[in-house]
C-alpha cells in the first residue's frame, strides 16, 4: 500500500472519523474545517449504532462507550401528560459534543485546520487541489469530502447541480440540565425515551451526559427534539436570526430572536403534554434544525469522494446520521488498504451507496407524516 497525501473538507465527526483511521494506516492526512472556532457545543444527543461502537474502538476511544445515560425504558405521553404506552427496551444515549471532543482529541492540532473554508475543488488525473476562499490551496493524491449538509464538494464529484430537497418540518431542539426540570417533569422524563405524537408534529426526548461526560443524576443534561410542520414560504423567516440574516440550514443556540423563543414556549403550552412544555419552557436557549433530503448519485470521481451527510443526508428520525458516516470511514480504511487507490475507491462506492440510499429510504417512511 502507497502511503497517499490526503486532503479532507469538514472537521465534524466524518471527516475525523476518516482522518484518524487512514492516519493510523501511514498516510498523510490534514482536515481543513471552516469553522474559525471549532465545533464543540454544536450538537445535542445522540443514539449510538453498532457502527459507531466500532470506529470508537479502532480510533482508541474507546472510553466513550463507557460514558452515556441509560434510558430504563420507551414511553409514550397523552396529552394529559400521562404515561399511556411503556415499554422495557433499554438503551444508552450519549451527549455529541463529548463524543465530538473525544474523537477531536485523537487528531494532532497540525492536522486540524480551523478556519479554511473550501470554495471549490479540482483534479486530474493523478491527484486533486482544495481551493480556500481565502485564496490558498492544498493539493492531494486523494480529497474526501466530509463537508456537511452544505458541501462545496458534491457537484465537484457528481457534476450536477446537488440541492437539498426540503421536507416540510423542522426540529426546535433544547439541551437542558437536569437541575432546571420542574420536579414533576423529572419525574417523567428524566431516564426514559419519552414521544409523544399529535397530528402534524412529533416530540421527544431522552437524558443524555453533562458537557464534561459526567453521569451522575443531577449533572446529566435532558435532550429534546419537537418536529413541526413549517411551509416552505415561512422557512426562510423561522432560519432568520436575531440579526435578521438568513441562514439556509439552521440556527445555532443563541441564534433564535427573542420572539421565537417566546412563541415557542407558548405554543409548547398550548400544544404539548405538559412535561414536554416544561421541558421546553427551561431551555433559555433553543435552536432550529431544518429538515432535508439529499442523494448523491455518485460518491466517487477520480480521486475525490464523499463521506457522510455530503454524500447522504439522512431525517435524524433513523439515528444513523453518525453511524452512517463512521461506516463510510471504515469501508473507505479498509478497501484503500488492500487495493489500488483508483480500485479502493470504485469498491467503497460500489459497498456505501446502498446503504446510503437505504438509510435515506428509511428516513423518509419515518417522516411521512411530518412533511
Amino acid at each position: 500500500m502507497r502511503a497517499l497525501r490526503i486532503a479532507v473538507a469538514g472537521g465534524s465527526l466524518a471527516g475525523l472519523f476518516a482522518a484518524i483511521l487512514l492516519r493510523q494506516d501511514g498516510h498523510e492526512v490534514r482536515v481543513f474545517e471552516r469553522s474559525a472556532g471549532g465545533l464543540e457545543g454544536r450538537g445535542a444527543g445522540l443514539v449510538p449504532q453498532r457502527e459507531v461502537f466500532d470506529v470508537l474502538r479502532q480510533v482508541g476511544a474507546e472510553e466513550v462507550l463507557k460514558v452515556g445515560v441509560v434510558a430504563r425504558d420507551r414511553i409514550v405521553l397523552d396529552a394529559a401528560g400521562g404515561i399511556a404506552h411503556r415499554q422495557a427496551t433499554p438503551q444508552m444515549q450519549v451527549s455529541w459534543d463529548h463524543l465530538y471532543s473525544a474523537v477531536r482529541a485523537r487528531l494532532a492540532d497540525s492536522d486540524y485546520r480551523l478556519g479554511r473554508s473550501v470554495e471549490r475543488a479540482t483534479q486530474s488525473g493523478t491527484g486533486a487541489v482544495l481551493h480556500f476562499t481565502d485564496g490558498g490551496s492544498e493539493a492531494a493524491d486523494l480529497v474526501l469530502g466530509a463537508d456537511g449538509i452544505g458541501s462545496v464538494l458534491r457537484e465537484a464529484v457528481t457534476g450536477v447541480p446537488s440541492r437539498n430537497a426540503y421536507a416540510g418540518y423542522v426540529a426546535w431542539r433544547g439541551l437542558v440540565p437536569e437541575g432546571g426540570l420542574p420536579d414533576d417533569a423529572a419525574r417523567v422524563l428524566l431516564d426514559r425515551f419519552a414521544f409523544a405524537m399529535m397530528p402534524g408534529s412529533q416530540v421527544l426526548g431522552y437524558s443524555v451526559t453533562g458537557p464534561g461526560g459526567e453521569m451522575t443524576p443531577g449533572s446529566r443534561r435532558y435532550n429534546w427534539v419537537w418536529y413541526r410542520r413549517v411551509t416552505p414560504t415561512r422557512l426562510g423567516s423561522t432560519l432568520a436570526d436575531a440579526f435578521g440574516r438568513a441562514h439556509p440550514f439552521s440556527l445555532a443556540p443563541g441564534q433564535l430572536p427573542q420572539a421565537q423563543v417566546a412563541t415557542l414556549r407558548s405554543d409548547a403550552m398550548t400544544m404539548l403534554p405538559p412535561p414536554f412544555a416544561a421541558a421546553v419552557a427551561a431551555e433559555p436557549t433553543p435552536f432550529v434544525q431544518a429538515i432535508f433530503d439529499y442523494e448523491a448519485p455518485r460518491m466517487v470521481s477520480g480521486r475525490m469522494a464523499l463521506l457522510g451527510d455530503a454524500a447522504f443526508v439522512v431525517r435524524p428520525h433513523t439515528a444513523m446520521g453518525v453511524a452512517k458516516a463512521a461506516g463510510d470511514a471504515m469501508a473507505l480504511r479498509a478497501h484503500l488498504s488492500r487495493l489500488s487507490t483508483d480500485d479502493a475507491l470504485r469498491a467503497y462506492e460500489r459497498e456505501r451507496m446502498p446503504v446510503g440510499s437505504a438509510i435515506a429510504a428509511y428516513g423518509r417512511r419515518l417522516g411521512a407524516e411530518l412533511g
